[in-house]
């Protein structure tokens, strides 16, 4: 409690340095800062790396610059170190995924039975092994429908994933059509599953839809996130936790602007900047700081798109 309440006395006179715009005496204060051995919970809690960040950029001082940037630099490493243990504990709580032999075994309804031994080249990816033969879904005269459940058929058989399983497409499209049409926006939908099923960066997701791993109910629920490959998910979350830690050791230099108005003190000296934290065809994030008071907060929204 001591240490966080020191840190938190340098970081309120960091603060005021730069309120007065004068670094005078900034130095010292970093000095002190490198002498305390900082913990996640007091880097996060005193939310001093913003402090320091922001005597960084309003000090001529090279040796200033110096220590401030050597001080941001350890405690990302800090941060780097916290979030590398959560996901190994994560990883080891969940588990690996599972990986059947050639026998079946019963989950669910349907028929489930292994995977015909089939030559394959030494460099092929392996399949599940655990399949269904799925009943055929009701019989619609609906020309619409029809061609839907076509282009779906089209879709599972991208590859030849399916003759290898033996797996009745027209069956199986036929069933993901009809869970389907129990949602809103139906074609929206509907395209976007032949879209992952055909996606050749993906072919894990159409593997696991063939062999009964991804049931057509859960196929037709499934977000664009849910469907994305694993490249794209750990690029999305890389480009996540980097604009995470930047609004958290960092006060980013962004624009100033009257624009915003401060929940928390009314007032309206803010300072705002954008961040891709989405994929490329979504809204940047907007993140606002209230010169005032401190307070921060986010909008999901392009402040310059067009009406």
């Amino acid at each position: 409690m001591a240490k966080n309440q020191e840190v938190e006395r340098i970081a309120k006179k960091l603060d005021k340095m730069v309120h007065k715009k004068n670094t005078e005496g900034a130095l010292d204060m970093l000095q002190e800062l490198k002498n305390i051995k900082m913990s996640l919970e007091t880097l996060q809690s005193t939310r001093v790396g913003m402090s320091v960040n922001a005597v960084r950029k309003l000090s001529s001082d090279e040796d200033v610059q110096t220590l401030a940037k050597t001080l941001i630099k350890s405690w990302k490493k800090l941060l780097d170190g916290s979030e590398g243990k959560s996901e190994e504990e994560k990883k080891k709580k969940d588990g690996s995924p599972l990986r059947s032999s050639s026998t079946s075994k019963d989950c669910g309804s349907g028929e489930k039975r292994s995977i015909p031994t089939t030559p394959t080249s030494p460099n092929a990816p392996a399949l599940p092994s655990q399949v269904t033969s799925f009943p055929p879904a009701p019989v619609t005269a609906d020309s619409v429908r029809n061609k839907c459940r076509e282009l779906l058929v089209a879709a599972l058989q991208t590859d030849d994933d399916h003759k290898t399983i033996g797996v009745d497409c027209e069956h199986l499209a036929a069933q993901i059509e009809e869970h389907i049409l129990s949602y809103m926006k139906y074609k929206t939908r509907l395209r976007s599953r032949i879209s992952n099923l055909k996606d050749q960066k993906n072919p894990d997701l159409r593997r696991n839809v063939l062999c009964g791993n991804i049931s057509p109910q859960r196929i037709a629920s499934m977000t664009a996130e849910e469907m994305a490959s694993a490249e794209l998910k750990q690029i999305r979350e890389a480009l996540t936790k980097e604009s995470i830690r930047e609004h958290q050791l960092s006060k980013v230099g962004g624009t100033e602007t009257d624009m915003f108005v401060c929940s928390a003190c009314h007032g309206k000296s803010c300072t705002y900047t954008q961040v891709q934290t989405r994929s490329a065809d979504e809204p940047m994030t907007t993140f606002v700081y209230c010169n005032s008071c401190g307070n921060r907060w986010k909008l999901l929204v392009n402040l310059f798109c067009s009406s």
